[in-house]
């Protein structure tokens, strides 16, 4: 009984999704005719798709895997919308599910909305003035009618019996179209290890980086110190009117390691982050820009840690360059929460041609992102201009 009411459940929720399939085909047809839309469209289509992903995850039990989202500039979606399968299997289902799900769930409300209804016809049609109407236009307005029902609600009961079979068959078709082939699994498979291996190959030279620097830089100091420091205690000793002299050079070396010590410290996880969010963060970043730079930002709020340091560090890189290498006059950087994506866009009017092979720290951009699961893209022709694009889950 149980799996009755279950298939009963997810066939009548076909149903509404069938209705908003039916709404998306409309959504299709305008956006064939204006063809600038369906980079708009398509995601928002991609929405009602991923819905009955998990509702067919939650009837069979087993899940299937959600495409990447729909995001970015215009132009990068648009180019996903017409090469992507994905978005061609979006498009599959609307057609199929408008039609077979409109159909099953109107079959499965009808039949157990007359299974409910004969008991009423049975027992209650003496209490409407004239009988009642009851199933398949039979008016009841006697008991020989009413008895009628009794054999009615049997079949509708047998009826309702096949309601798991025909909730199975309409989700076989539907998780065979939606789940994507092995292909793209062992793809998408082969991508996550990648990318893994890369976080594991940047956090291993990220350790090394400060473990140079700690060794090289601030111990380096902080021997200076404890050197003047002894120097000093030897001077007061023998030379007291030049003790003051060699303490006030090891003080100033003093300062020197822990301002070292600070860069160190800055380069993990600026405490920036921490003191004024993302946005507050890369305003500081825009302000101290060689170039002119304009920031703007939609109510971030706060990201997790990781996803706010690999944006700021990518806007840091990228502003870098800009004053470095673009011969840009000026610079903009904006920041926006799209699909539960945080998009950053650096743009100049620069010279453009950014190779990424001369050290221009895209590379490491890259890395640091798709760590995390998310894409940079980077566009500069030679004239300008320069555009850097990192998506970025926002983990909320």
């Amino acid at each position: 009984m149980k799996r009755i009411w279950a298939s009963l459940l997810y066939l009548a929720t076909g149903l509404l999704t069938a209705m908003a399939a039916w709404l998306a085909i409309g959504v299709l047809l305008l956006s064939v005719v204006v063809l600038p839309l369906l980079p708009i469209t398509a995601p928002l289509i991609r929405r009602v798709v991923d819905f009955d992903r998990r509702r067919l995850a939650r009837f069979t039990g087993a899940e299937i895997p959600s495409p990447p989202p729909l995001d970015g500039p215009w132009l990068h979606r648009a180019q996903r919308v017409l090469t992507d399968p994905d978005s061609r299997r979006d498009g599959m289902w609307v057609l199929l599910h408008a039609l077979f799900g409109t159909l099953s769930g109107s079959v499965a409300i009808g039949i157990a909305g007359a299974l409910v209804q004969q008991p009423v016809a049975l027992f209650l049609w003496w209490t409407v003035p004239g009988g009642m109407q009851n199933s398949f236009g039979l008016h009841v307005d006697s008991w020989a009618k009413a008895l009628l029902s009794v054999p009615i609600a049997v079949v509708l009961a047998l009826l309702l019996t096949q309601f798991p079979r025909l909730a199975n068959l309409d989700a076989t078709w539907a998780r065979k179209l939606l789940a994507p082939p092995k292909a793209s699994l062992e793809k998408r498979l082969a991508e996550v290890v990648a990318t893994r291996a890369a976080a594991l190959q940047a956090h291993g030279a990220e350790l090394r980086r400060i473990e140079r620097n700690l060794h090289d830089g601030t111990q380096n100091k902080l021997v200076g110190v404890v050197m003047m420091l002894g120097i000093a205690e030897r001077t007061l000793q023998q030379n007291p009117d030049n003790a003051l002299q060699a303490l006030l050079r090891a003080q100033d070396a003093a300062g020197d390691a822990l301002e070292e010590l600070r860069n160190v410290v800055r380069s993990i996880h600026p405490p920036v982050l921490e003191d004024l969010g993302l946005d507050g963060a890369i305003q500081a970043l825009a302000a101290r820009c060689p170039v002119p730079c304009v920031l703007t930002a939609e109510h971030l709020g706060r990201l997790p840690a990781a996803v706010e340091a690999a944006a700021y560090f990518a806007v840091a890189e990228a502003l870098t360059n800009v004053a470095k290498h673009s011969g840009a006059k000026r610079a903009w950087v904006s920041l926006d929460i799209i699909n539960d994506q945080l998009t950053v866009i650096v743009h100049d009017d620069g010279k453009g041609g950014a190779d990424e092979k001369q050290g221009t720290g895209l590379d490491g951009i890259r890395g640091r992102v798709a760590a995390l699961d998310g894409n940079a893209d980077v566009s500069s022709p030679e004239g300008g201009p320069t555009v850097l694009t990192v998506v970025l889950p926002a983990g909320r």
